[in-house]
């Protein structure tokens, strides 16, 4: 099964996340199939906190993938980002 998960990335006490579409057996920062995005949680002034394609996202959505709860949360928020 295909999931939409969250990818750790960065420093110690500065987390960087991708949005990757990955296999659920596969280990939370091991092999993915696609990179979706990317989400900074510590984003300062002008850096851009989230970005993710949502097209492909709804892609693997279409193909049967489940998306993770915190990543249901950002898809939302980029949705409403991307409509205003």
């Amino acid at each position: 099964m295909v999931v939409i998960r969250l990818s750790r990335h960065g420093a110690k006490r500065a987390p960087f996340y991708h949005v990757v579409a990955a296999d659920k057996r596969a280990k939370r920062d091991g092999r993915n199939l696609e990179r979706l995005g990317f989400f900074n949680p510590v984003a300062r002034g002008q850096e851009e906190r989230l970005n993710l394609d949502l097209e492909a996202i709804e892609g693997w959505v279409a193909k049967g993938a489940q998306v993770s709860e915190r990543v249901k949360t950002l898809v939302k928020e980029a949705s409403t980002e991307a409509a205003a």
